[in-house]
């Protein structure tokens, strides 16, 4: 079974004392518009979140994901990855991760991955990537990956886990820059909403 763990403790600190992942699209919250299109898919989905943004709780409360709090999260994306492997369901056999600042994947795009990863060799790690070919998000570890991905410390990614793994990483090219688009600052925001509704 596949589960998919949305990365949602990071702090927005470039955005200017704004939380990114509460601004609106089409008026709902950034983070509740990739937990719905990630619940689309109709696989599990777990949030992982910081203890001490209500506001992000509050809109994981009204979704029908799981969240899980990262008591460490402002180490970095590492305790992230690590404290939500950990907490994934037992029966799942591989984890999707998605940065919840990706507004650009659709739900189109999750199932696209799922699809892909439910025809690969179980021991494949599957990645989106551009139109161009150049690598992004999400990514999808098989279960061979969760140990080293428990293992991740402060401020490191996956990307140790995907470059030590000894089967195959396939790469699903998603439309457009689908996998590379994160929103991290008020210029690339305002980029995104001019570009969605142009």
């Amino acid at each position: 079974m596949l589960s998919i763990l949305i990365l949602a403790a990071g702090a927005s600190s470039r955005m200017e004392g704004r939380d990114k992942l509460t601004l609106p699209i089409d008026g709902v919250p950034m983070l509740a518009t990739m937990i719905l299109r990630a619940e689309r898919t109709r696989a599990p989905v777990l949030v992982a979140l910081p203890p001490d943004k209500p506001a992000r709780a509050a809109i994981v409360a009204d979704c029908d994901a799981a969240p899980v709090t990262v008591r460490d999260a402002h180490l970095g994306m590492g305790a992230s990855i690590a404290t939500g492997t950990a907490l994934r369901p037992r029966q799942a056999t591989a984890l999707m991760i998605l940065p919840a600042d990706m507004p650009g994947l659709s739900t189109d795009d999750l199932i696209a991955m799922k699809d892909a990863w439910a025809a690969a060799p179980a021991n494949a790690i599957l990645r989106g990537t551009g139109a161009d070919g150049a690598p992004g998000h999400p990514v999808i570890f098989p279960a061979a990956c969760f140990n080293a991905l428990e293992s991740l410390t402060g401020d490191q990614g996956a990307r140790a886990v995907i470059a030590g793994h000894d089967g195959p990483v396939l790469d699903i090219p998603l439309p457009g820059d689908h996998a590379q688009l994160d929103i991290d600052t008020p210029e690339e925001w305002s980029a995104f909403l001019s570009r969605s509704q142009g």
